[in-house]
Formats: structure tokens, C-alpha cells, sequence
């Protein structure tokens, strides 16, 4: 499987991004998505995951009420869009997949994906 993430870019405080993660491959194999976030000298964070089919969602604290994830499983695509965006939220994005079922609470666990896009930078001016 391969995941790439675009739509990032140079946003004012307050404003909306939507990035996108388009998966090619054997897609058959992915079960939930997610999106990560590594901010310069900081270690890569969870934001975001949605599950398999879609009806399960998780966010992290710092993004819940602003950030929401959504799948297409026709187009293999999921999305994140960012709204409120803050200077804090400055980071490059990664979109990631696993290829088993997991329990909802390792979402949040870098370790639970196999699968890795090349990350798509968000910045987030004052």
C-alpha cells in the first residue's frame, strides 16, 4: 500500500486547511486510518483515526471540536479537515494505515500502522 498526503500549506491563524491521503496498491488490505503530526524537534504525535468502515473516530485533546477525519473506502482517500487552525498546530502531517484489526484505544499508537505516507507541511502563521 501506498499513501500520499497532500493539501498542506501556509495558513493564518484562525483559518481552514483539508488535507487528503490518497492510497494506491492493495488497499484491500487497510483497515483504520489515521493522521500524525511532527512538529520541528518535537516527536511525531497522534491528531486523528477513523476506522475501517468508518463509524469510529478518535482525535486527540489538542484538535478535538476543530480537526474532523473522513474516508471514502470507493476512492481510498481520507481526509482531515482543519478548521481554527493555530500557529501551535504548525507541523508536518502524515496520513498512515494499518493492515490488521486493532483495538479503538491503539489508534493513538504510531507502532499499530504499517503503512506511511510522506507527510505534507502545514504552517500556521500569527
Amino acid at each position: 500500500v501506498q499513501l500520499q498526503a497532500s493539501g498542506g500549506g501556509l495558513v493564518q491563524a484562525g483559518g481552514s486547511l483539508r488535507l487528503s491521503c490518497a492510497a494506491s496498491g492493495r488497499t484491500s488490505k487497510m483497515y483504520g486510518m489515521g493522521w500524525f503530526r511532527q512538529a520541528p524537534g518535537k516527536e511525531r504525535e497522534f491528531v486523528a483515526a477513523i476506522s475501517r468502515s468508518g463509524s469510529s473516530t478518535d482525535y486527540a485533546d489538542s484538535v478535538k471540536g476543530r480537526f474532523t477525519i473522513s474516508r471514502d473506502n470507493a476512492k481510498n482517500t481520507v481526509n482531515l479537515q482543519m478548521n481554527s487552525l493555530k500557529p501551535e498546530d504548525t507541523a508536518v502531517y502524515y496520513c498512515a494505515a494499518n493492515s490488521h484489526s486493532i483495538a479503538s484505544a491503539a489508534y493513538r499508537t504510531k507502532q499499530s500502522y504499517d503503512f506511511w505516507g510522506q507527510g505534507t507541511l502545514v504552517t500556521v502563521s500569527s
